[in-house]
């Protein structure tokens, strides 16, 4: 029987976040109905408190998938009350005009049911005409109004991050909490370097995402559907280093997957660890994952996987 899973702290946001996160992209829209209802409820029933359902586009951007929409269908069916779960919601640059984010934020919250989101992950910056300043005082403002709780960003650099932090001290506003950063076996040059040590070292917390390369940590090393950007061009690598990290698994005694999520957990600024799952036999293999990292220790999981380290001076550690 699974145990309950821990929770660790977001930042200083006050808020505590299950070390595994349920993610939505093209999620619950390629399952049964019951089987995501029992999914949910079973990831809810083990401690699983926190759940990403952004609205992947807005009006206007390109047409979104409804997982969120069936969210809402899925936590009501299941009977689990607002107040057990926390709500992450994306938040796009792209859409950022008039209104600031307000717009989409209550259109993402009329999607997904809910009055408000405990938390909202800003895309990537790819925009050069936006005032950092703007954003940090826009955000402060959906908190005060009560639809947000925290905040942070989806890979951007420790730089731009940095900035953001050095804004909300100077106006005595909120700053960003999180940092959702793709972080793997393969993929550590950027959370493990020392731009972002030093964001670690005051307060700003970890979200790992893009933990099995799209299912080939996994052992799948031909998936059917839309993997990440390749920061580095280092998935032939990744590929080609999947037969020894299935047999290292083996040798410990567990699953490839199960040591992919572990070895995110290992990292000290972990808050919790995105993944997505279309199965119940998916959630509760990750589930496992906490033992696992209980059992072997995170010094012993983190040297095993060493040689598994494929953009090892093949990206900036500044990150984008």
């Amino acid at each position: 029987m699974t145990s309950r899973i821990p929770t660790r702290p977001i930042g200083t946001s006050g808020l505590e976040a299950s070390v595994l996160a349920l993610g939505s992209w093209h999620t619950y829209d390629r399952m049964d109905f019951a089987d995501a209802v029992d999914m949910v409820s079973f990831a809810v029933e083990h401690g699983v408190n926190l759940f990403d359902v952004g609205v992947y586009g807005f009006r206007g951007m390109q047409p979104p998938v409804f997982t969120d929409v069936l969210f809402s269908a899925i936590v009501r069916a299941a009977g689990i009350p607002r107040e057990r779960y926390l709500l992450s919601e994306k938040l796009w640059l792209e859409g950022f005009g008039e209104g600031g984010f307000r717009p989409q934020l209550e259109h993402a919250l009329f999607r997904v049911g809910s009055e408000h989101a405990d938390l909202v992950i800003l895309g990537d910056l790819r925009r050069d005409d936006l005032e950092l300043r703007d954003l940090v005082l826009d955000l402060a403002q959906l908190a005060e109004a009560g639809l947000i709780r925290a905040w942070g960003v989806n890979n951007w650099s420790a730089a731009n991050i940095q900035a953001l932090i050095d804004i909300a001290a100077a106006e005595g506003v909120p700053g960003p909490q999180l940092a959702q950063l793709k972080y793997s076996v393969a993929r550590r040059s950027i959370p493990d370097g020392a731009p972002f040590a030093r964001l670690w070292e005051q307060g700003l917390s970890m979200q790992a995402s893009d933990v099995m390369e799209g299912g080939i940590l996994a052992g799948n090393t031909t998936p059917g559907r839309e993997v990440g950007r390749d920061p580095g061009a280092v998935r032939e690598r990744i590929v080609a280093d999947v037969p020894a990290f299935v047999a290292l698994a083996d040798e410990l005694g567990t699953t490839p997957a199960q040591l992919a999520v572990a070895f995110t957990l290992t990292h000290p600024a972990t808050a919790t660890t995105l993944f997505g799952a279309s199965r119940l036999e998916q959630v509760q293999a990750n589930l496992e994952a906490v033992a696992l990292l209980e059992t072997i220790g995170a010094d012993v999981i983190r040297e095993r996987v060493a040689p598994f380290w494929a953009d090892k001076d093949a990206v900036d550690p500044e990150g984008p």
